[in-house]
């Protein structure tokens, strides 16, 4: 099957601000008279917590406008929910389905088998995008112009996209195994791709890097690579270059400090903070060409140093519609 809805998966290692990158990038694909579904699928509520809404339930509710006017709905996919509307659409069970959920057999299910609690994750967002391609064919419901997903970390996402391979085991045949193929048919479609957020610092740097060769080894498409927390540098190359050479000292900081009517024992704390800020910045080059190597467009979004707001969303946006779709949604 192929997708029509475009499919934008975000994954990252923790810290990375995984969430806020996916939050951002829905915002920015909203385009006046577009409306884009973001969900998350790993229970933590950090959607609502970062557009400041009460936390979300098993349905779609809209929870900003984008950057262009559109309309951003959000979701937070639970599985055992995501199980019973799974019974009632395959086997019509409807009451009984609940009475295996108040027994905790929904539960046990998705807990021996996490491939199925996968299948279920990812069926949800299958579901989104194959109603709106059916809709745009002439069929109802409600249809969304991209989806953006946010993911499980790097360390686990290939496993989590690559559903076929997880219910090998536990499904040959039946409704969940063709759940699965329709899923994998999505996932590899060319209008699906895996971004993966990281920052300048060696241990998020290599697992994106092991993350792009696990994602390829299983044919799933990989997208940008999205640089976030990017310090700016502070110092000018005269002052950088004075500070490593050591021509300048606590002397002349002190006196510089003294002319402007300042404490000159406050010198040696500047030059280490300066240093401390050199060797930041040398980490960040060197990580970043590590990065280069895997061959990937590569997106830089700058530290904020101030909570995440609707206003550092909208700024974070932008440079991603810049940088990432062209100037443009998509």
């Amino acid at each position: 099957m192929a997708n029509a809805t475009p499919l934008h998966v975000v994954t990252g290692k923790g810290g990375t601000g995984k969430t806020t990158v996916a939050a951002a990038l829905a915002t920015a694909l909203a385009d006046a008279g577009r409306r884009v579904l973001l969900c998350e699928v790993e229970g933590r509520q950090g959607l609502a917590q970062l557009f400041d809404v009460p936390p979300l339930p098993y349905e779609e509710r809209k929870v900003a406008v984008g950057l262009g006017g559109g309309e951003v709905y959000a979701l937070a996919i639970d599985p055992e929910a995501a199980l019973l509307e799974y019974l009632q659409m395959y086997y019509r069970l409807g009451r009984a389905g609940k009475a295996l959920d108040r027994f905790g057999i929904i539960d046990f299910a998705t807990t021996i088998a996490p491939g199925v609690r996968d299948v279920l994750l990812t069926g949800k967002v299958y579901e989104a995008a194959r109603r709106g391609s059916a809709t745009k064919k002439g069929g109802t419901g409600f249809t969304y112009d991209a989806i953006v997903m946010d993911a499980p970390p790097t360390g686990r996402i290939a496993r989590f996209l690559n559903v076929n391979e997880e219910v090998a085991g536990l499904a040959r045949v039946g409704p969940v195994r063709r759940q699965a193929d329709s899923i994998m048919a999505m996932m590899r479609s060319k209008t699906t791709q895996v971004h993966l957020v990281t920052v300048l610092e060696e241990m998020p740097v290599q697992e994106t890097i092991d993350g792009i060769a696990e994602l390829r080894a299983t044919n799933l498409s990989v997208g940008h690579v999205i640089v976030n927390l990017v310090q700016a540098a502070l110092l000018s190359d005269d002052t950088r270059d004075a500070i490593t050479s050591g021509t300048l000292g606590t002397k002349q900081v002190g006196a510089a400090l003294t002319s402007v009517a300042l404490d000159a024992d406050a010198a040696p704390a500047l030059l280490d903070q300066g240093r401390a800020h050199l060797e930041r910045m040398a980490l960040q080059d060197a990580e970043r060409e590590s990065l280069a190597e895997s061959d990937r467009r590569i997106v830089e979004l700058p530290y904020m140093s101030d909570a995440i707001d609707q206003g550092a969303l909208f700024e974070l946006a932008g440079l991603l519609r810049a940088d990432m779709l062209g100037g443009a949604a998509s």
